[in-house]
């Protein structure tokens, strides 16, 4: 049995509908019974768990030979992270009861970053699971093409995709959700001792200028790349409803600096097959219907 937390979202739902073509038992764990139905209606079991209630996810867990861990994102984390620290011991706690024979988490490019940033919260949930007993996969993908769903409507209707990515010819390891959860659902079928680490990426890495370059050859008209001036960052973020900009500003930084990278060599990291074209014209298709 695979255990599947997150399924809800692009990558745990790619991950499952990829263990469910091999007709291999699938979990669905979900907050509310109505995400349940569209995944028992396909075959899967289904367990009602919050990512905070460790006695649901135990139960959630219990008899899984693989568990697959997809934390919740919070783009406006209190200071210290509080919200992910509560999410982390109850996920460890979860698990140390419940004994799968594996675990893949879902973490990010950068959680061995030193310095505080919005995805420490995936650095936190690392250096926790470090310390089971049990077999543990640390995922660490790129920033998502998919991030692009915000640069449609501008792209389609001003000509303009604004980066806070810079400079804009500057390229970034980038990769597809599918291929997140198509190598997700192959680590979970894997085999492995202690803890690792695996990184991945796509087939190319993708400027800003690559992007409207993409933009511009799917809609049929002039797209450009624009930098946001850093200086403006903060008070857009607030304006936007975020109370504390800065978590958010110091990720960007680091992708814009380089120490939000991959910790292993260039040649340990893998590769996807979907390629940015194929994304955003899906983004591009949605947003039209």
């Amino acid at each position: 049995m695979y255990a599947i937390t997150g399924i809800s979202g692009k990558v745990g739902g790619a991950l499952a509908r990829t263990l469910l073509l091999k007709n291999l038992p699938v979990r669905a764990v979900v907050r509310d019974a109505g995400k349940a139905h569209h995944w028992t209606s396909h075959g899967c079991e289904s367990a009602l768990a919050d990512m905070e209630d460790v006695a649901a996810l135990t139960a959630a867990f219990s008899g899984a030979q693989s568990v697959f861990i997809l934390p919740p994102s919070n783009f406006d984390p209190s200071p210290g992270f509080p919200e992910a620290r509560v999410v982390i011991d109850a996920v460890k706690a979860a698990l140390e009861a419940a004994r799968p024979a594996k675990v893949v988490c879902l973490s990010t490019i950068g959680a061995q970053a030193s310095q505080s940033n919005l995805l420490t919260q995936r650095s936190l949930m690392e250096h926790a699971l470090s310390q089971l007993s049990i077999p543990v996969t640390f995922l660490r993908p790129a920033w998502f093409m998919e991030n692009s769903a915000w640069d449609v409507a501008s792209a389609r209707d001003q000509g303009v995709v604004q980066s806070f990515l810079q400079p804009l010819d500057k390229p970034v390891p980038m990769i597809a959700t599918a291929d997140v959860g198509r190598v997700a659902a192959e680590l979970l079928q894997q085999d492995w001792t202690g803890t690792r680490v695996v990184e991945l990426e796509g087939p190319h890495r993708v400027s800003p200028n690559d992007i409207a370059a993409a933009f511009a050859k799917i809609l049929g008209r002039d797209v450009r790349a624009e930098a946001v001036p850093r200086e403006t960052w903060g008070a857009l973020f607030r304006s936007q409803g975020t109370n504390d900009p800065m978590p958010r500003i110091q990720m960007l930084d680091g992708f814009n600096e380089g120490w939000i990278k991959f910790e292993g060599a260039a040649n340990s990291v893998m590769k996807g097959e979907v390629r940015l074209e194929t994304v955003l014209r899906e983004l591009v298709e949605r947003t039209a219907g």
